[in-house]
């Protein structure tokens, strides 16, 4: 195996009671924690004792599934992330948000405030949201193009780009003798007109500790992959296999470089579901548990609008239909239904075990091993050029993540591949990125030097 310098970057995706769509059912579960803020409180302080990077909330403007299904709702995330930044000090604090069914103005200002009651920890996954559901939540009869989405989700970074650097970093003085609270003349409006938006004036906030949240983005399509080519700074993705990861992985940096930023600004961290066992045995057990308490019903309905077909064409115990709608058909979620149908044909699964395997992760890597071998995993795909560290998604909620932490982090410290301790203060100093420069103020002192 061959050695790459640096070290990883490890993110805690938290979902409810877990990832796993049966994790409500375990015996140690609490069905109704997934409102609970100490249950998320706890969950931070778990992932900040393991010394991540980060923490993610996942987020929908629409219910999810049928409420039968599993536990059902979520905490507005942006709100729940407040509540986590009082009980943390040091672990990123990272929230879904839709360019969608967001305005640039108000969006910009949620996530700037996150920003300055965390000190700095704040980053903002963006996404397009697929789902005519979604929709019709919105004012709209059904989900826009794909195109059109993510047109709108560049033009929406651009704004609040714009809205987040309105105040010069000194724009602030508190001159008490000159009775000076702050300068206007850094105050800089946006004063944009496009295509999607209309943003007069500057944020109601001041600039935030680190200037921008880190900004993270998960599709993976082409359109969602150029758009992270564009923004940036941190990739969440679903890769089944090594060779996979590896070809999204040189694929992106390549699409990085080819719009002038440098490669190691975007930081890949594909998901991987984690069951873990004190033997490769016990995790396959507990693999199996979560399986068996599937309900199909459910999960084959969901797969069937994923496919763009009627759940009367899965059979639960046959192979997925030989013909499927093309992928230039589907509108929302592109890239996760061309790998779940990938994973289906090349390992010949029937509906009932595609379910299964789903079931963990969503089309995320699932891995049952001990905690050596799930660190040989993860090794293994940073080494080999799959990825800059992994969105690490327990399927049971806290016992999972305390498993990972307590037998999977100490491994990778072991093995010089994970920090020991914190080293900066802000979610940008763990992912070794930059403070941007604020562009206006940039622009104010060029012209200052030229006269």
């Amino acid at each position: 195996m061959s050695r790459r310098p640096g070290t990883l970057h490890l993110n805690a995706f938290l979902m409810g009671v877990g990832h796993h769509e049966a994790a409500w059912r375990l015996p140690e579960s609490d069905p109704f924690a997934h409102t609970d803020v100490a249950h998320f409180q706890e969950l931070a302080r778990i992932a900040e004792r393991g010394k991540l990077d980060s923490l993610f909330l996942a987020d929908s403007p629409v219910l999810w599934n049928n409420v039968g299904r599993r536990p059902s709702g979520a905490l507005e995330p942006t709100v729940l992330l407040t509540a986590l930044a009082g009980v943390t000090r040091h672990i990123g604090l990272i929230a879904t948000a839709s360019t969608t069914y967001n305005e640039p103005y108000n969006l910009a200002r949620r996530f700037a405030s996150v920003d300055h009651v965390s000190g700095g920890r704040a980053g903002w996954n963006i996404v397009t949201t697929a789902g005519a559901d979604a929709a019709r939540n919105f004012n709209l009869d059904d989900l826009p193009a794909h195109r059109d989405r993510y047109e709108r989700a560049a033009e929406f970074i651009d704004v609040s780009r714009k809205l987040w650097d309105s105040w010069a970093d000194d724009a602030a003085l508190g001159d008490k003798a000159a009775g000076i609270w702050g300068d206007q003349d850094r105050i800089f409006p946006p004063g944009h007109v496009g295509r999607f938006f209309k943003v007069a004036g500057a944020l109601n906030l001041p600039r935030a500790p680190q200037g921008y949240p880190l900004l993270v983005q998960a599709g993976s399509s082409t359109d969602g992959k150029e758009l992270a080519a564009r923004y940036a700074e941190a990739v969440f993705t679903a890769q089944q296999t090594l060779a996979e990861a590896q070809a999204f992985y040189a694929d992106l940096k390549a699409r990085t470089r080819a719009v002038g930023r440098d490669p190691d600004g975007i930081k890949i961290l594909p998901g991987i579901v984690p069951v873990l066992g004190a033997t490769e045995a016990q995790a396959h057990v507990l693999a199996d548990e979560l399986d068996r308490l599937i309900k199909p019903e459910y999960a084959k309905r969901q797969l069937a609008t994923t496919l763009g077909i009627p759940p009367d064409d899965l059979d639960l115990d046959r192979e997925l239909p030989a013909e499927l709608p093309d992928e230039d058909q589907i509108e929302g979620a592109k890239s996760r239904r061309t790998l779940i149908v990938a994973l289906a044909r090349r390992e010949r699964l029937t509906v009932r075990q595609l379910i299964g395997r789903l079931g963990g992760g969503r089309g995320h890597h699932t891995f049952a091993g001990t905690p050596e071998q799930v660190a040989d995993a993860i090794e293994d795909w940073w080494h080999n050029g799959a990825a800059d560290g992994f969105n690490i998604m327990p399927p049971a909620l806290p016992s999972g993540l305390v498993a990972f932490v307590d037998h999977v982090v100490p491994i990778l410290q072991r093995r010089g591949l994970f920090r020991t301790e914190y080293t900066g203060r802000t979610l940008r100093d763990h992912y070794g990125l930059p403070r941007p420069v604020n562009r206006n103020a940039a622009d104010r002192r060029l012209v200052g030097q030229a006269v």
